[in-house]
């Protein structure tokens, strides 16, 4: 399941929830509700990352970073595919129930439209990297992550709950949406060599490290840039500023990339990064539902 990649999925879905009053009678059970749909998919993606990796060469031997189940051989490819059409059915029950509590008065248009997101999502995270035509062989994988962990993740929770939307909430999302496409270049960092080999064609690949570096930072100044903006322009708590404590770090983070020569020395600052993010959101989230 890699469950040291949820902490990222759920930053959407707190950020979601940290941008918009907490007053809605139903605030807790779309929060939560939301939460398991979005633990559902983005085990599904890691289910399907597994199994298409493997089976399009990326996962071999020479791998660097954590193992994996199915070219470790604990798990067969087969039962693989099972257990991700399953999460994948899980997943759309939950948004289903999701759908059915937040638009209990029975908005068939809306209803429709996010079934439509929730299948989209349902995709995107298989075809990353299973499916005939995989995307994220493509380097198309960091577009995905921005739109679905940021725009779709961030603003689709917001009208869950609100049922409106504002334009200022696109700075949080791509805030969000930012820093979670830096943790996937910073992984593809760290796998340059074998996804050269491999024929895994991301943006890393097609930029090279040197260059990769650079569009590292740039995610950087883009999310912090946004959330700054945000936190200036809307009536957020005051006590939101405390986000800026995390900066710190993360140029700590991008000195330690830009001086980086070697992939597999990477790996530890993803977690930094991801957990980061997660820190940021429920700053966002706890500042706004105690203080507002």
């Amino acid at each position: 399941m890699r469950l040291r990649t949820l902490p990222l999925s759920f930053s959407s879905i707190l950020t979601g929830s940290a941008i918009v009053a907490a007053g809605n009678p139903k605030f807790m059970g779309i929060l939560l509700l939301a939460l398991l749909t979005t633990f559902l998919l983005q085990v599904l993606s890691n289910f399907a990352n597994d199994y298409g990796d493997f089976r399009n060469g990326a996962d071999n031997h020479q791998r660097t970073g954590p193992k994996r189940a199915v070219q470790s051989g604990e798990i067969s490819p087969k039962a693989m595919f099972r257990a991700s059409v399953l999460t994948a059915i899980l997943s759309f029950a939950a948004g289903i129930g999701l759908l059915l509590y937040s638009f209990s008065e029975g908005n068939q248009l809306l209803i429709l439209l996010f079934t439509l997101l929730g299948l989209a999502a349902i995709a995107a995270a298989f075809n990353y990297t299973a499916g005939k035509n995989p995307y994220g062989y493509k380097a198309l994988g960091d577009l995905s992550v921005i739109i679905f962990f940021g725009f779709v993740g961030v603003l689709g929770t917001s009208y869950l709950h609100t049922n409106s939307f504002q334009i200022i909430q696109i700075l949080p999302a791509l805030t969000i949406g930012c820093l979670a496409s830096a943790v996937l270049n910073l992984n593809n960092m760290r796998d340059i060599v074998n996804d050269q080999a491999s024929g895994k064609i991301t943006l890393v690949v097609k930029l090279g490290s040197e260059k990769a570096k650079i569009y590292h930072a740039v995610l950087f100044g883009v999310a912090w840039t946004s959330i700054a903006a945000y936190l200036l322009i809307s009536k957020a708590p005051i006590v939101s500023a405390i986000v800026f404590l995390v900066l710190p770090l993360h140029l700590v983070h991008l000195l330690k990339v830009k001086k980086n020569r070697a992939p597999e020395n990477l790996d530890p600052e993803l977690k930094k990064i991801a957990l980061s993010t997660f820190l940021i959101a429920l700053i966002l989230f706890l500042s706004n539902l105690f203080m507002a």
